[in-house]
């Protein structure tokens, strides 16, 4: 007989168990214990973007052999190609050794959220996080943000799986995780818990913004006992604001929100095109990174995340036709880095060429009169958190992120208008943030990091009954009607001679006007109904609930598949709309911290 663990036959061992047992319970409920959570998550988040931002750098400093930002360094012209083509043949070689070891595709933490119940693999995690600074270290046009996020997710979810957190709770840790790590890499708290809140986590609470933010806070505090300060960027005095300064404002930020589109659209574009190229996917980043290198050739500001070119873009005095074709260039190496298959995300590069954008269309302004806009940094921070939020997502958090670069608050109230500008065109017109748009490219239809996962759990399988009555299709009234008395059932299922689905029959009307009028057709045909409206065992319980109102009908049969038709069980209506109201209101008690 199998001994449980606390059963152990040692008494020392029986009490480790016990207090092991205690402090787990302890762990799994309130608050409180959510918050000391936070803190270890933080914590291990602050120290994983300090480890992963020393490899890229090392890399950095090993192969372009620079010791400051790649994209600010001026750079020769052998080695601003070799490097993201190595890094292409690198990345080939990884994406072929997991090919042949790991079939199923990489969770990130939206998707994580969203389907899973907040479940990461830490291995996969660092298997991207890998990706990722290959990618970043050998100059390719991405940032370590998805790698930072990633890892730190991961760490949360394995930290909330090992103490059993309960499928709400353990959402909330893995925006935890996501928050620290934002808030490490760019220094701003408020920008990352509010990331974690409306990209990762999907929904706020009270409940939520407490553990969040001490991750957020926790990670920013060991941040800066090992690493230098994030980005800050000093605008000169603008005075006060007016009225008029916001329609320049809104119309910048509809400006950034189609580019955005645009750019998204051309990430999957340069995708689709290796995909018809049917080149092996092992080869795709190398060509990508060869092509990324031809474009470093023009200008090396276009390589890695972007932070010295952002740097040297905000103080530089440059002409409209300079600042175009940057940003064409920086668009087309991100595009070419994720579509060929290099890790990493357009959240730093978003904000680079958000920034290039504002200061186009401030020089454009200033063509009509100076005297009547704003200066032109003040253009380039609204310009980079309205880009970032057409991209990315997340409004509040890229407004929280100019007010903590700038410091300004008044200039973020125009940060804010630009942004709910971008983000309500990107919505209307488009649909999606770049990453529900690779998701939705891939089947999945998500559209934000709400829990939706336990939808699809709750299968048609999972809510029909199995037990159904059958009857041929060729018996006669009089032999139906021996065979299921009034009474004996609701409904009966009618199949061919092969066993095929070939309709329902509501077995009261069979004896419908029974006293009062022969049958003159002894045919069951005139009696079945829904011979076309049938479910699939895979379906999800909110497909079931759009069926039933298509059908108008109170119950419908559960077919094995279309090709065979084969019943297998029945639902019916009410039991499926119970069983959703159920699973809402438990999910609803999750997010609001109730037992």
């Amino acid at each position: 007989m199998q001994k449980t663990p606390f059963l152990s036959p040692t008494p020392t061992r029986f009490l480790d168990n016990v207090r092991k047992g205690r402090i787990l319970a302890l762990l799994r409920r309130g608050e409180l214990a959510l918050v000391f959570l936070a803190i270890a998550c933080g914590l291990l988040a602050g120290l994983a973007v300090a480890a992963i931002g020393f490899l890229s750098r090392f890399l950095h400093a090993s192969i372009f052999g620079v010791q400051g930002s790649l994209s600010g360094s001026a750079l020769s012209a052998p080695v601003v190609v070799l490097g993201p083509l190595a890094g292409g043949v690198i990345l080939g070689m990884i994406v072929l050794v997991l090919s042949r070891w790991r079939k199923k595709p990489m969770r990130d933490p939206i998707e994580a959220n969203a389907l899973y119940g907040g479940r990461l693999s830490l291995t996969d995690s660092l298997i991207v996080c890998l990706q990722n600074i290959v990618s970043n270290g050998f100059g390719a046009s991405v940032g370590l943000e998805a790698g930072y996020t990633q890892v730190a997710s991961a760490i949360a979810s394995k930290i909330g799986t090992i103490v059993k957190l309960r499928r709400g709770d353990m959402r909330i840790l893995v925006g935890c995780g996501a928050a620290g790590a934002i808030a490490a890499a760019f220094d701003a708290p408020l920008t990352a818990t509010f990331y974690a809140i409306e990209l990762i986590i999907g929904t706020y609470t009270v409940m939520t913004l407490t553990p969040v933010i001490v991750a957020a806070l926790t990670a920013k505090l060991v941040i800066d006992q090992i690493a230098t300060k994030g980005l800050t960027i000093s605008l000169e005095a603008s005075g006060p604001l007016s009225h008029s300064d916001y329609g320049p404002a809104i119309l910048l930020g509809l400006v950034c929100g189609g580019l955005g589109i645009l750019l998204m659209q051309a990430v999957s574009s340069v995708e689709a095109l290796a995909r018809r190229s049917r080149l092996p996917t092992a080869v795709r980043p190398a060509l990508g990174g060869l092509v990324v290198g031809l474009l470093a050739l023009i200008s090396p500001q276009v390589l890695s995340a972007g932070h010295g070119a952002l740097h040297i873009n905000m103080e530089a005095s440059v002409g409209v036709a300079t600042l175009s074709g940057l940003l064409l260039l920086k668009a087309t190496a991100s595009a070419v880095s994720l579509g060929s298959g290099f890790r990493g995300g357009l959240f730093f590069a978003s904000l680079l060429m958000g920034a290039l954008i504002g200061k186009i269309f401030a020089l454009m302004l200033g063509a009509l009169d100076p005297a009547l806009f704003l200066p032109v940094q003040v253009y380039a921070v609204i310009g980079m958190s309205a880009f970032a939020a057409a991209v990315i997502g997340g409004p509040l958090a890229m407004t929280f992120l100019a007010l903590e670069m700038t410091g300004d608050f008044e200039i973020t109230l125009l940060v804010l208008a630009a942004v709910i500008a971008a983000s309500l065109l990107v919505r209307i017109t488009f649909g999606y943030s770049f990453a529900t748009w690779r998701f939705h490219l891939r089947g999945e239809t998500i559209r934000s990091a709400h829990d939706v996962g336990w939808v699809r759990d709750l299968t048609v399988s999972r809510l029909m009954r199995a037990d159904v009555r059958t009857a041929e299709r060729n018996l006669d009234l009089e032999t139906f009607r021996t065979l299921y008395p009034l009474g004996s059932t609701q409904r009966v299922v009618i199949v061919d001679t092969d066993g095929r689905y070939a309709g329902l029959i509501h077995v009261p009307e069979v004896y419908t006007d029974l006293t009062d009028r022969p049958d003159t057709n002894p045919s069951l045909d005139r009696f079945i109904s829904h011979t076309d409206d049938l479910l699939l065992p895979g379906m999800n319980i909110k497909q079931a609930a759009a069926l039933f109102e298509e059908g108008q009908s109170e119950a419908l049969v559960v077919v094995n598949n279309l090709i065979d038709r084969k019943p297998i069980g029945l639902l019916t209506e009410s039991h499926t709309l119970r069983r959703y109201s159920e699973e809402l209101e438990q999910r609803r008690r999750e997010v609001s911290g109730e037992m």
